[in-house]
């Protein structure tokens, strides 16, 4: 069979006419048109969103986006500053860096990070955290890890 232009036919399914709401009985959706019964909502011109109240109001409302974590950072000390302020052989612990002002709480968390150079200064740490590379330095420099 040959395709023409009179035998062309859309996919069984595809094709279906909408619906006529509210033309009479004899049309399938007579009377009530598919609204129910009297009421606010059955009228015309009512949108879902005059029948929300409270939730609108809330749904206008701007939001604050993200997470803020109540957990405190770690306070930062680079080995650059500890090799100026502490002399050779001297401890670091939470306690001598908040009396050398370099740290504000000695409870929360402290860490030593390696910027800069720590120049051959044999110093010695307590309760503290280290990243790799400065605990690499510390090492290098003759220092210890308590």
């Amino acid at each position: 069979m040959t395709i023409s232009l009179h035998t062309i036919k859309p996919k069984t399914g595809s094709a279906t006419k909408r619906k006529r709401i509210g033309r009479g009985n004899a049309a399938g959706q007579g009377t009530y048109s598919g609204k129910g019964l009297k009421g606010q909502k059955c009228r015309s011109g009512v949108s879902n969103l005059k029948r929300l109240g409270m939730k609108q109001v809330l749904l206008r409302t701007p939001k604050v986006r993200g997470f803020k974590s109540h957990r405190p950072k770690n306070q930062v000390v680079n080995l650059r500053t500890l090799s100026v302020e502490f002399k050779d052989g001297s401890t670091v612990s939470p306690t001598t860096l908040l009396a050398k002002g370099l740290i504000e709480n000695p409870k929360g968390g402290i860490k030593i990070l390696a910027q800069g150079k720590l120049t051959l200064k044999k110093l010695k740490f307590k309760k503290l955290k280290l990243s790799e590379t400065a605990a690499e330095e510390i090492k290098k420099a003759g220092g210890e890890i308590l």
